[in-house]
């Protein structure tokens, strides 16, 4: 990735990295997409929701989910997708560094955040997924053994570049 440049890992079939673009961005300029606030069609066909931060607790309003009876603190996301295919809330953690610093702590972190979304949205029995996109700093041999912790609890990980399909999400022709 080009440090302060545009594009770069973007296909059709994945995401580019935060700062470049976001999800409802990335997804609006893909053939066959349109998303029309947070709804996602693709091919006039709605497959899917997305929001950022505060929107999550919108999001969990309309399924009279009040956060703070179930957690104690917020937490808001990166970026989320609802796929409405296979009722899966996809909780997306962009994490970009060029030095050491406080991101590779909070790599660590994913357990507890994923538990945290899973205790808030079992209440509207939607599985939840917990993905970090990273940059490729990230792939630093140094970093192997949070790599591998991160799998190891079930969250997943991807290099500035998230396959669609990963998503249930149909890929543009």
């Amino acid at each position: 990735m080009k440090k302060g440049g545009k594009g770069g890992a973007n296909t059709l079939t994945g995401l580019a990295f935060e700062g470049m673009t976001d999800l409802a961005t990335f997804l609006s300029n893909q053939s066959g997409y349109r998303v029309d606030g947070t709804d996602v069609y693709y091919d006039d066909s709605l497959v899917a929701r997305v929001f950022k931060k505060h929107g999550f607790y919108k999001f969990l309003q309309e399924y009279g989910i009040v956060w703070n009876k179930i957690i104690s603190r917020q937490i808001l996301p990166d970026d989320c997708l609802y796929a409405l295919v296979n009722n899966t809330l996809f909780i997306i953690e962009c994490k970009y560094q060029e030095t050491d610093g406080s991101t590779d702590e909070k790599l660590q972190t994913c357990d507890f955040k994923k538990k945290q979304y899973q205790k808030l949205l079992s209440r509207a029995n939607i599985d939840v997924e917990y993905v970090y996109l990273l940059s490729n700093w990230f792939k630093h041999p140094k970093y192997k053994d949070v790599l591998d912790y991160i799998i190891s609890v079930r969250c997943k990980y991807y290099f500035e570049y998230i396959p669609l399909s990963k998503f249930g999400l149909p890929v543009p022709r």
